[in-house]
C-alpha cells in the first residue's frame, strides 16, 4: 500500500476512533448532568431549594415534575424513564415498590396529618366532629392523587365518608388545599404538619384521631433510571443533615436524618473469612452502583475483633461501619459498637476429607487415631477455631485430637488449599469452604448441636454512614440467591435482634 493511502487510512482510523470517544464521553456527560424527579407537591418549597443549592454545588440540573403522589405513580408507570420518585408517605412508597417502579430509598423528613385552619381558629374547631358542623366549609385533597388523604381515609375509617361527602371542594394536591384555606375560600383542610408551617396565616390543630401518626416522606431510585450512581448522590443530598435535612428543616419539615454528605462516601467492612466466598462480587456491585468507597477486610473473626479492641476510638477512620461475624459467639467481645444484629446465612461445619475418604474417618472420634494429620483454625484468631476447640473440649475429645494436629491456621481457605497440596488427612471447616469441589473433597456431618453457624450483620452504632450500611444490607439481601448458591442457608428477612440477647449455646460462651 503507497505510503500516502496509508496515512489517510491511519489518520480515518484514528479521526473515527477520537469520535466514538467524544460521542461516548458526551452521552455518559448527558447521563449524569441533569436528573428528572418526581416530587409530591407538598414538598416543593423544600425539594427545589434543595435541587437548585445541588446544581449550584455539584452543576447538575434537577427537572422537578411536582403532583399529587398517587397521579405521579401513574406518570412513572405510563412514562417508564426518570430518576428519582420523592413520596410523601410510606403508603405510596410501598405501593411503588409493589409495581416493581422503584429499588433504593431514603427517608428524607417525618409528618403527621393535622387540621389545618386559619390563625385564630374563629370558628373554634377542635375535634374531628367539629368538621361536620354546617358553618365550616371544609377542604379535602382526594385520596386516588394525594398521600394525605389516603393516610386521613385509612386512619378515619367510615367518618371519612361522611366528612368526604360533606367537603366543600377536594382538590388534587395538599398545597391547593393550604392556598385555598389562605385566602379564605374554606375554613378547614385536612393537610400535613409541615404543610401548615409553609403558609403564613394558618394554624394547625392537632387531632389524636389523626396527629399520633407519623409518615415518612423518601426519596427513592427509580427502577428506570439510567445512573443510579447519579440518582443516589442527589437522593444522598437531599437527606443529609449539613444539606438537604437543613433546608427542609427551615421549610417546617422535621428531618428523618441521614448520612453526613460526602461526594462519594466511603464504608468499611469488616467480613470474617467465610463469608467472603458469596459477598464479595454482591460488594463490588453495591459498590460500584452507590459509587462508594468500600474498604473491605477479610480476617478470622478474633483477629478482626483484637484489631477493633487495639483502635479503642471508634472515632479512628478505619474503624468498621459493618461487621459481618462468622457466628454470633464473635459478637459479644464488640456488642458496645455493635448492638443489633441482623442473622443473615447459615452454614455448617464439616469434617473434610480427600474425595473417597481414603482414612476412613465417620465421625470426631476418629480424628484422634494415630498416624492422621490434621488441620484446624487457630482458636484464638478465628470463628471456626474457636468452635472447634469448643466442641472438642465438650465431646471430651480436645487433648487425643490435638496430638494429630498438623497446623493450626487463621482462615479455613488455608486448610482447604492444604488438603488440595496433599499435606493433610482431615480438617475441620464450614461447609461452604469445601461446596465448589465437590471431586476433590468428601464431607462428613458433625452432631447437629455442635455444627451450626450463624452469620450476624450488624452496623456500628455511631457510623457516620449508618443509612449508607443499612442500603448495604438490603442489597445483599436483594442477591439472597448468590448466597444460597454458594451454600449458605439464607435468615436475612428475619428480624434484627439486640446483640446482648443472641442466642449462644452454653458450650461456646467464655
Amino acid at each position: 500500500m503507497p505510503r500516502r493511502l496509508l496515512a489517510l487510512v491511519c489518520f480515518a482510523i484514528a479521526s473515527a476512533i477520537i469520535a466514538l470517544l467524544w460521542l461516548r464521553s458526551g452521552s455518559d456527560s448527558a447521563a449524569t448532568s441533569s436528573l428528572t424527579v418526581y416530587c409530591a407537591a407538598g414538598l416543593k418549597k423544600p425539594v427545589e431549594a434543595i435541587a437548585n443549592a445541588y446544581r449550584e454545588e455539584l452543576g447538575v440540573e434537577v427537572n422537578l415534575q411536582y403532583g399529587g403522589t398517587g397521579t405521579l405513580l401513574s406518570q412513572i408507570e405510563v412514562a417508564k424513564r426518570g430518576d428519582l420518585f420523592i413520596a410523601a408517605d410510606d403508603g405510596s412508597l410501598s405501593d411503588a415498590g409493589k409495581r416493581q417502579l422503584i429499588a433504593e430509598s431514603l427517608p428524607l423528613a417525618v409528618q403527621r396529618p393535622v387540621i389545618a385552619v386559619k390563625s385564630g381558629n374563629s370558628k373554634g374547631i377542635l375535634t374531628l366532629s367539629d368538621l361536620s358542623r354546617d358553618d365550616v366549609r371544609l377542604a379535602l385533597a382526594n385520596p386516588e392523587a394525594a398521600s394525605i388523604s389516603k393516610v386521613s381515609k385509612k386512619l378515619l375509617g367510615d367518618t371519612w365518608d361522611g366528612l368526604a361527602a360533606k367537603a366543600a371542594v377536594m382538590k388534587p394536591t395538599v398545597t391547593e388545599l393550604a392556598a385555598d384555606l389562605q385566602l379564605g375560600a374554606v375554613d378547614a383542610a385536612i393537610v400535613w404538619d409541615a404543610t401548615v408551617r409553609q403558609f403564613d396565616g394558618l394554624a394547625a390543630v392537632d387531632l389524636p384521631e389523626l396527629s399520633q401518626h407519623r409518615e415518612n416522606a423518601s426519596a427513592a431510585v427509580l427502577s428506570a433510571c439510567q445512573d443510579p450512581s447519579a440518582a443516589l448522590r442527589f437522593a444522598r443530598y437531599l437527606a443529609a443533615p449539613d444539606r438537604g435535612g437543613r433546608i427542609f428543616e427551615a421549610h417546617g419539615f422535621t428531618p428523618a436524618g441521614g448520612d453526613a454528605w460526602a461526594e462519594r462516601p466511603s464504608l468499611v467492612l469488616y467480613s470474617g473469612g467465610v463469608n467472603r466466598l458469596a459477598i464479595e462480587p454482591v460488594l463490588k456491585e453495591f459498590a460500584d452502583r452507590e459509587n462508594v468507597e468500600l474498604t473491605t477486610v477479610y480476617n478470622g473473626c478474633g483477629i478482626l475483633c483484637a484489631a477493633m479492641k487495639a483502635m479503642t476510638d471508634t472515632a479512628n477512620p478505619k474503624f468498621p461501619d459493618v461487621y459481618y461475624a462468622c457466628d454470633v459467639c464473635f459478637v459479644a467481645p464488640v456488642a458496645e459498637q455493635f448492638p443489633e444484629a441482623v442473622l443473615l446465612t447459615e452454614t455448617a461445619i464439616v469434617i473434610a476429607v480427600p474425595e473417597g475418604n481414603p482414612a476412613g474417618i465417620k465421625t470426631l472420634a476418629d480424628l484422634a487415631r494415630d498416624g492422621l494429620r490434621v488441620g484446624l483454625c487457630n482458636a484464638e484468631q478465628s470463628t471456626l477455631g474457636f468452635m472447634t476447640t469448643a466442641m472438642l473440649r465438650q465431646t471430651g475429645l480436645l487433648d487425643s485430637v490435638r496430638k494429630n494436629v498438623a497446623v493450626e491456621v487463621p482462615t479455613a481457605d488455608f486448610l482447604v488449599n492444604q488438603m488440595r497440596a496433599g499435606s493433610l488427612d482431615a480438617i475441620i471447616v464450614y461447609e461452604v469452604n469445601v461446596a465448589p469441589h465437590p471431586t476433590l473433597f468428601d464431607s462428613i456431618a458433625l452432631p447437629e448441636e455442635f455444627s451450626k453457624a450463624i452469620q450476624p450483620f450488624a452496623v456500628r452504632k455511631d457510623s457516620p454512614n449508618a443509612r449508607l450500611a443499612g442500603r448495604l444490607l438490603a442489597f445483599l439481601s436483594s442477591r439472597s440467591a448468590v448466597f444460597e448458591s454458594a451454600g449458605f442457608r439464607w435468615r436475612g428477612d428475619e428480624q434484627a435482634i439486640p446483640s446482648d440477647r443472641l442466642d449462644v449455646p452454653p458450650w461456646l460462651k467464655p
